[in-house]
């Protein structure tokens, strides 16, 4: 497929490389940020431009791949009449597209990306179109850059974005909180690696459920007090704790 990309970050730039590895030609980059442009345009052997009027014509097909918040108003800078064009957020309705052409749809890789990686992750990617020839012309795109690619109209992605946010964003900002504490109190963080590993590998054979762990599932409230009172000096760290623990002991009737 001839392919242009509105955007520059993250998932421009890895949705890009895949596509490019997978010998798709990538026309075009559009961007408002000149610099990054041009060197994701460098990347991927394309043209550049931060004029969306002055957009390539003749691709295939266009991928909005900017922030949620910017969707509606790249949406309404475009009329492409009989290209595809699709955009990559798990929040916003495939119909902000319905004025830009009369072929659109999403393709939402349910992953987090950055550009910075220096390997290719595994990417599953929702699709989702207002008609089943370009659905089908969607999922073979797909299909050409991932192994799992799944059908999920708005309501879906958007639940499914929901689970995203507390599966990965969630406990990512964990880390970051641990992180602080293990460096404040001259404790060595890297020490906690293989755990959070081990616990996330589980997730191939097991339900989290079964495998939770800790005080609180123990009902071994001597512990968490002990650990809630090394938290005094960390009021965000200790609600977060106070506030998860009771949702395990009530999860599990302790």
């Amino acid at each position: 497929m001839n392919i242009v990309l509105i955007g520059s970050g993250n998932v421009a730039t890895v949705l890009g490389k895949s596509l490019k590895e997978a010998g798709h030609n990538i026309a075009a980059i559009v961007s408002r940020n000149k610099e990054h442009a041009m060197e994701l345009a460098r990347i991927l052997q394309a043209d550049s431009t931060t004029d969306i009027k002055h957009i390539y014509t003749d691709a295939d097909l266009y991928i909005i791949a900017v922030a949620d918040n910017a969707v509606k108003e790249v949406a309404e800078s475009l009329h492409i009449q009989g290209k595809i064009v699709v955009h990559t957020s798990g929040a916003v309705s495939k119909d902000i597209l319905r004025n830009v052409t009369k072929n659109y749809g999403v393709l939402y890789p349910l992953q987090s990306l950055r550009k910075e990686i220096n390997y290719k992750p595994v990417i599953p990617l929702l699709i989702d179109s207002n008609n089943p020839e370009t659905l089908n012309a969607i999922r073979l795109l797909a299909e050409s850059i991932s192994s799992k690619v799944a059908v999920a109209n708005d309501e879906q992605r958007l639940k499914l974005h929901v689970a995203a946010v507390m599966a990965a964003n969630f406990s990512n900002h964990l880390y970051t909180l641990t992180v602080d504490y293990c460096s404040r109190e001259n404790i060595p963080f890297y020490m906690l690696i293989p755990l959070i590993q081990e616990t996330a590998i589980r997730l191939n054979e097991f339900a989290p459920k079964d495998t939770q762990t800790g005080p609180a599932i123990r009902g071994d409230y001597t512990t968490i007090q002990k650990h809630l009172e090394l938290l005094a000096d960390y009021p965000q760290l200790k609600s977060l704790y106070e506030s998860i623990s009771k949702s395990i002991t009530d999860f599990y009737g302790k």
